[in-house]
């Protein structure tokens, strides 16, 4: 977990949640000048990202008639439709079992049902508000205030969540590129096969390293201001295990949209994955337009209409609908809070 570096400049936290977790999350050190420095350039590569991403989705789908989207629309069927929202329920449940298991790791005691609450809240909102570290940290640092979890604990649990998340992602494209085989590949997607083969065996071969040096590293590592001990054995493999099968339920929402037989769901993760790392490292909220043009961008041969159709169910599914319920929740529970703090 993360403990602060005895040789790091001390310093009283602000009172504001987001700057005291600015202080505390390893990503958000170093001097004003780098953070300013740093801020310019995201800012930067988010603007010619969208711009790109404007232009790809404009060529690809101008010419698409609203009539032609919503035949693709009701091509989905009940059973589509359904197993859609199952399959971001189930995602989403197993970002909960996370949510749980980093805040454990973190020596924070709170019952399974608060953490899979707070685990859903965070990150429905974090998904569609900038997926990073701090937005997450904010949410969960003001939801587990009430159950005494401490600002160390919560930058804590949010770090293990994005190693899980990274970890997860990581295996699911590595495995889909080696497995997709040389002909699907060719017939759906632009990534040519030996690249294919290539990068799927560098991002297995790095999450194997992660893995190894939960095994035998036993000292935290220190990096800026911050030592970071990492998780036991047991603990990372329970990540590999639960954040693969958490970004293969993800990516199967948009897949199981698309026309039967239209593409292989490995070969689909193939470029699905690296589009989801595009979008965040984009810093849009939700990648929204980064994502799509990228996936677009490395797919072939799909329908335009099914595929924007695909597009559209995948944010109202996995984004959309949790970030109203969440959302919900979360007003909620500032209410109910609010409300017995009031009582005499």
């Amino acid at each position: 977990m993360l403990a602060q570096d005895p040789d790091a400049r001390p310093g009283s936290l602000p009172e504001d949640v987001e700057e005291e977790l600015a202080a505390v999350l390893p990503e958000t050190q170093g001097s004003r000048f780098g953070r300013f420095l740093g801020g310019a350039i995201w800012h930067f590569v988010a603007v010619i990202l969208l711009a790109a991403a404007a232009f790809i989705l404009w060529r690809e789908f101008h010419d698409l008639s609203p009539q032609e989207l919503a035949a693709a629309i009701r091509a989905w069927g009940w059973d589509s439709t359904l197993m859609a929202i199952g399959l971001s329920a189930g995602s989403f449940a197993l970002m909960g079992v996370v949510e749980l298991m980093g805040l454990r790791w973190a020596g924070a005691r709170i019952g399974a049902g608060s953490a899979m609450a707070g685990g859903f809240i965070a990150c429905a909102l974090s998904h569609s508000l900038g997926a990073n570290l701090l937005v997450a940290g904010a949410v969960r640092a003001r939801f587990y205030a009430k159950h005494g979890i401490t600002l160390r604990q919560v930058a804590a649990a949010t770090v293990f969540n994005s190693f899980t998340f990274t970890a997860g992602i990581a295996t699911l494209a590595g495995f889909s590129l080696l497995l997709a085989g040389s002909h699907e590949i060719a017939a759906v997607s632009r990534i040519a096969n030996p690249v294919a083969d290539v990068l799927g065996g560098l991002l297995l071969a790095g999450v194997g390293g992660y893995v190894v040096l939960c095994a035998v590293l036993r000292k935290p590592l220190r990096a800026f201001g911050h030592s970071v001990k990492l998780p036991s054995l047991k603990v990372a493999l329970a990540q590999l295990a639960i954040g693969t099968i958490d970004n293969a339920m993800a990516a199967a929402i948009l897949w199981v949209l698309l026309p039967a037989g239209a593409i292989g769901y490995f070969a689909f993760v193939g470029s699905y994955a690296p589009s989801v790392i595009v979008g965040l490292i984009s810093h849009v909220p939700g990648g929204v337009g980064v994502f799509e043009s990228t996936l677009s961008t490395l797919t072939k041969g799909l329908n335009p209409a099914a595929l924007a159709a695909g597009f559209l169910g995948y944010r109202l599914f996995f984004f959309l609908l949790p970030l109203m319920i969440a959302g919900l929740a979360l007003a909620a529970d500032t209410v109910r809070e609010r409300a017995r703090a009031a009582r005499p």
